[in-house]
């Protein structure tokens, strides 16, 4: 283009000079190019020299542990220094970028190059300082210092998770250019009174994820008067209502709302509806209740919908279908019900459904996905929508995360699901299939992250399938075969409960190439047999390992112990003999033991005392014998202790965090320690059919959580303690069969058990057994003293109130003359009214009797003179027979 153009301004050059020409401008273009670079050159202009001393100052006052600001001397130009920003023309400082980095996948920020210290009161010198970043550091829970809110040239203040607290200091009201402002994630930041962000006029984007703003009730009033604002972000602030008190809000500009975890407890406010510029709600965790209003249409330009875990109920709105720039529309976890609109089927652009857990029924058709050519997440979790649509459909869209927990799928198998290409997660939990895995699927299912198909009735032989997934699940089903094969890629592995058969060894001595990164095997409750082999030490990196209830025999190899990472060990129900492998000391991670139900001999070893992150330890239902180790005593994070149906000789141990002690069916001896009484978490205490003696320990009643105690079949003897009825969460007891003597104590939780759970004991009285309890017997100590000290108050108490009595009423007689005199005159009246009324009774008895004589004998004449002789000797007969 340029050697046209010249050629056409100067037609009458010959070639040379057009090459000269050229070459000239070539070069004049190179150095206007050089001149202008220099003029652009950030750093070209010195900066301000009170700048740069009032920057050594804030330096000075900050620690700065990763050096991030070695770059700050004298000897260097400050518009130079690492996050410093000049104007390119004046040199003066106006931006300060000190944030923290981090990786925004991480949990945890990089504290190790973290600021901390203070903020020197220098920044104040920084008068064209319109940008100040100081995110992600930490300044150890101090205050923000209130003269920010002088620095009037500050249009971005970022102090994003700085680890700041206590009140926010209302002169950042006095920053009326500032246009982002940012204060979130420092949890221990509190608003007192919100009035003050109303002053911000030119602000658009306020960020205070987790700052407390509760003590302010009209926070939105303040919010909304900021008609510049375009983004509000206020997570996790405790909020607990979104109505305005003015009737009106005033976000002209919002176009982001997020607000989710908060505590807001009422229906959706009617103002949300208007915000017409509206592009993102997310109201997520807030007990929400009440129905989505079907003016939520107003929002035509949403394109993100979060309402999940709420309790909004009645149905999905079918107006949901007009918001046709939605990509993400989540309801997930509320109470609604109803049917799926179809006419979600026509929101072209969504990305994401998630519509799970909540009370949704009906049928979910091809119709419901016409135009969903977008979406790649769906969720119908735990409803109770049937999935029906027809065997040879092809989606339009290409899924990555498919959902479907409890959600009826079946019973055939979806053969749709070949079609999607890019899954990563697949959850078809309990959804009702009945059928066989075809071929295809196992190939298909390569590619996938995370499968889970637990409790379907999908069958088929694994012996031939090769497993990639990270995480493949399918318990409880009805495959069979031998274990399938691995690669190296999958992570957890779980098939329990199924009718898999076949040699261990040839599952744990397989090739595969690379090294296995298996974590967790879960494959309980099939068939498997054999022993283990010492390819067991190939599988380094196992922290779960579950082969109970198989049919798994011989020893458990000392090789075990090279699996260092265990946490969890699961080999109950098995035939495995011998003792414990002293190797498995070397597994110090371990939390669970589960050896219940083989045929292991030898001492309960000592060294499981050494693992001290050990939470259960079952080993009932084996032969071991001896003693049990005091070292258990150490295990201070027990919960269960399981050492029933074995020949232990003695029990000492006191755990005190265990929630679980079972040493049932033992041959353990002599006294319950009364040490029990200081598990103050145990739940459940079996200690019967062994030889225990002596009594039951007087404080068993402090142990407020037991539910389950169990004492029967051994010889314990004496008296119930009292303190027995303080056990008010006791659902099960078991005393039977000892030899307890006295009353059973009295209290509604004892006597609602069954007389089965007292019977054996002879000596034993009151309810619920049917022996009720004599005089003679000999009382309770314990009731006896309590009644002897009812009975001493009684009679001083008695005796009191008679002195105080007497004297009170024969006091005042012989003192006041007056009343001596009525009183006795008192006493004449009611002697004459008596004398008087017992005449009287004594006259109308004897008037009264004469006349009932009188009657009886005239009554005998008229009978006599009525009667002939014969009927007289009938009656005499008649009474005669009747006494006899």
């Amino acid at each position: 283009m340029r050697v046209s153009s010249i050629t056409l301004a100067f037609p009458c050059l010959s070639s040379a000079s057009t090459s000269a020409i050229m070459r000239n401008s070539n070069s004049i273009m190179v150095f206007l190019l050089l001149a202008i670079l220099s003029l652009c050159k950030p750093n070209s202009l010195a900066c301000n020299e009170k700048e740069k001393q009032a920057l050594l100052r804030f330096k000075q006052a900050l620690t700065d542990p990763a050096n991030r600001l070695s770059s700050w001397s004298l000897t260097e130009d400050c518009c130079g220094w690492a996050g410093v920003r000049c104007n390119n023309v004046s040199g003066r400082v106006v931006e300060l970028h000190l944030g923290n980095s981090y990786d925004p996948y991480a949990v945890k920020f990089n504290g190790r190059s973290a600021l901390g210290g203070e903020i020197s009161p220098a920044l104040l010198e920084l008068e064209h300082l319109n940008f100040l970043d100081l995110s992600t550091n930490d300044f150890g829970g101090a205050p923000i210092p209130s003269f920010l809110g002088s620095m009037r040239s500050l249009r971005h203040l970022d102090l994003w998770g700085a680890s700041f607290g206590g009140l926010i200091p209302h002169q950042l009201g006095n920053l009326s250019s500032l246009r982002h402002l940012h204060l979130g994630g420092n949890s221990g930041l509190y608003v007192d009174n919100f009035s003050w962000i109303s002053l911000l006029s030119s602000l658009v984007s306020l960020d205070m994820t987790w700052i407390d703003l509760h003590r302010d009730v009209h926070w939105l009033d303040s919010v909304s008067l900021l008609a510049s604002l375009s983004e509000l972000i206020l997570p996790n602030c405790q909020l607990n209502n979104m109505i305005s008190s003015l009737g009106f809000v005033n976000f002209t500009s919002l176009t982001v709302l997020y607000l989710p975890s908060n505590n807001f407890n009422h229906n959706m406010p009617s103002w949300l509806f208007n915000l017409s510029s509206l592009r993102t709600l997310d109201l997520d965790d807030n007990s929400l209740q009440g129905q989505i209003p079907t003016t939520i249409s107003n929002l035509q330009n949403l394109g993100y919908l979060n309402l999940s875990f709420n309790m909004l109920d009645g149905s999905i709105p079918s107006s949901l279908g007009n918001l046709s720039s939605l990509s993400v529309l989540n309801l997930y976890s509320n109470k609604l019900n109803g049917t799926v609109p179809r006419n979600l089927g026509l929101l072209s652009n969504l990305v994401l459904l998630y519509i799970g857990n909540n009370s949704i029924e009906g049928t979910v058709s091809e119709v419901h996905f016409a135009k969903l050519s977008k979406l790649k997440y769906l969720d119908m979790s735990l409803t109770s929508v049937v999935f029906n649509v027809s065997h040879n459909w092809i989606p339009p869209f290409q899924l990555e995360y498919l959902i479907m927990h409890v959600c009826k799928m079946g019973p055939r198998f979806p053969l749709w699901l070949q079609t999607q290409r890019s899954v990563q997660i697949l959850d078809l939990y309990e959804a009702g299939i009945v059928d066989t895995a075809p071929k295809w699927f196992w190939k298909w299912a390569s590619h996938i992250r995370i499968i889970n198909l637990d409790h379907n009735q999908i069958s088929g032989d694994l012996s031939q399938v090769l497993l990639n997934s990270t995480v493949f699940s399918m318990d409880s089903n009805c495959f069979t075969g031998q274990l399938p094969h691995l690669s190296s890629n999958v992570v957890e592995l779980g098939m329990a409960n199924n009718s898999l058969s076949g040699q261990i060894s040839s599952f744990l001595c397989q090739k595969m190439n690379g090294r296995s990164k298996l974590e967790i095997l879960d494959i309980p409750y099939n068939a498997l047999s054999g022993e283990l082999p010492h390819c067991l030490l190939h599988w380094q990196s196992l922290t779960h390992l579950n082969l109970g209830s198989n049919n798994l025999s011989g020893k458990i190899p000392e090789l075990i112990g090279s699996l260092c990472s265990l946490k969890a060990l699961h080999l109950h129900n098995n035939s495995f003999s011998g003792g414990i492998p002293l190797s498995l000391r070397n597994c110090t991670f371990l939390g669970l033991i589960d050896f219940a139900g083989n045929k292991l001999t030898g001492n309960i070893p000592s060294w499981i005392g050494e693992r001290t992150h050990l939470m259960v330890l079952r080993l009932r239902s084996n032969e071991f014998f001896g003693d049990i180790p005091p070292q258990i005593c150490r295990l201070s994070s027990l919960i269960v202790l399981d050492l029933a149906d074995n020949r232990e000789s003695r029990y000492d141990s006191i755990l005190p965090l265990v929630r679980i002690v079972d040493l049932s069916s033992n041959n353990l001896s002599g006294a319950i320690p009364s040490e029990i009484s200081s598990l103050f978490e145990l739940q459940s205490l079996n200690l019967s059919r062994n030889n225990l003696m002596g009594r039951i320990p007087e404080k068993i009643g402090v142990i407020g959580y037991l539910e389950s105690l169990d004492l029967s079949n051994n010889h314990l003897s004496g008296e119930i303690p009292q303190s027995i009825i303080n056990l008010t969460f006791l659902s099960h007891l078991d005393l039977s069969y000892n030899n307890f003597s006295g009353r059973i104590p009295s209290s509604t939780q004892l006597q609602s058990f069954d007389a089965l759970d007292f019977i054996g004991n002879p000596e034993l009285c009151g309810a619920p057994l049917l022996k009720n309890c004599t005089e003679n017997e000999v009382p309770n100590p314990s009731d006896e003293n309590g009644d002897r000290f009812e009975r001493s108050w009684f009679y001083i108490g008695m005796e009191t109130g008679f002195i105080v009595s007497f004297w009170g009423v024969c006091g005042a007689l012989l003192c006041k003359r007056a009343w001596r005199h009525a009183y006795f005159k008192f006493l004449d009246n009611i002697k004459d009214r008596v004398y008087l009324a017992t005449v009287l009774k004594l006259s109308w008895l004897r008037y009264h009797s004469r006349r009932y004589r009188i009657r009886i004998k005239w009554n005998s004449i008229l009978t006599g003179l009525r009667c002939p002789r014969s009927c007289k000797q009938q009656r005499m007969e008649e009474r005669g027979s009747g006494e006899s």
